[in-house]
């Protein structure tokens, strides 16, 4: 699919004209946070309950560590239920028990570049458009079972690295089009969108790009706080409590 076909993607939902925040119908205390996505969420967390494990050691542990500690009135849980590998069509098979039954309030996605690589690498690939449908399809749903959550959606993304560097053109044009696909749903479905390309490539006029991403996909630890510091710019501008956590 060109970008020209993904301007014009045809999205059964209509963007919404909303007379309010939807953080508005937000309760004030006992906020359910859910992250969901691949391995750059999973960040390797642990499958139980150990609470020294369970959000994992990327993005998702560092906001909600700070978050957590900003905010101990206010009750919040964070629940991580990313998986490395997966793809949007794999989200798709276990959103009724990762996502819906844990009836999260904010619900953050990050998910593509799995689906990049099957394109790339031509294992079960998953293209554009058929992640352009499904990631509409899940949103759609999780929007009937709770009006009011915020959704965030969070931009793919790649720097020139390793293998990923060695056929650049293939990653970089199939990423773009997801990136696109991304923003577009963000818009459709009054959800947060939080730019993480956009914010790599200025990281990269401070440092080299593997000080940040280490094998093209999946960043360093710094390249996690960075991703932190992006979420909570672009999340705090529909809750305002999370103003205090901003670095």
């Amino acid at each position: 699919m060109t970008l020209a076909g993904i301007a014009t993607l045809c999205l059964p939902v209509p963007v919404r004209a909303v007379g309010k925040d939807m953080a508005d119908g937000l309760k004030k205390e006992g906020l359910v946070f859910l992250f969901q996505g691949d391995s750059i969420t999973d960040g390797k967390r642990g499958r139980n309950q150990d609470p020294n494990h369970i959000m994992g050691h990327g993005y998702a542990f560092a906001v909600a560590g700070r978050v957590g500690a900003d905010h101990p009135e206010k009750k919040l849980t964070f629940f991580n239920r990313g998986i490395s590998g997966n793809k949007i069509t794999d989200l798709e098979n276990r959103w009724d028990t990762d996502t819906l039954a844990l009836k999260p309030d904010v619900l953050s996605i990050l998910v593509g570049v799995n689906d990049a690589a099957s394109v790339v690498e031509q294992h079960n690939p998953v293209p554009v458009g058929q992640y352009a449908e499904v990631y509409d399809k899940l949103l759609t749903r999780t929007r009937a079972q709770n009006p009011d959550i915020l959704l965030v959606l969070c931009e793919p993304f790649l720097l020139p690295v390793g293998k990923v560097k060695d056929n650049w053109q293939a990653w970089h044009t199939d990423v773009l089009e997801r990136q696109q696909v991304v923003k577009k749903l963000a818009a459709a479905h009054n959800a947060v969108f939080v730019p993480f390309q956009k914010m790599f490539n200025q990281a990269v006029s401070k440092a080299p790009a593997d000080y940040w991403i280490w094998d093209g996909v999946h960043p360093t630890v710094a390249g996690h706080e960075l991703m932190a510091r992006e979420w909570l710019q672009q999340v705090s501008r529909k809750l305002s409590f999370l103003q205090k956590s901003v670095r």
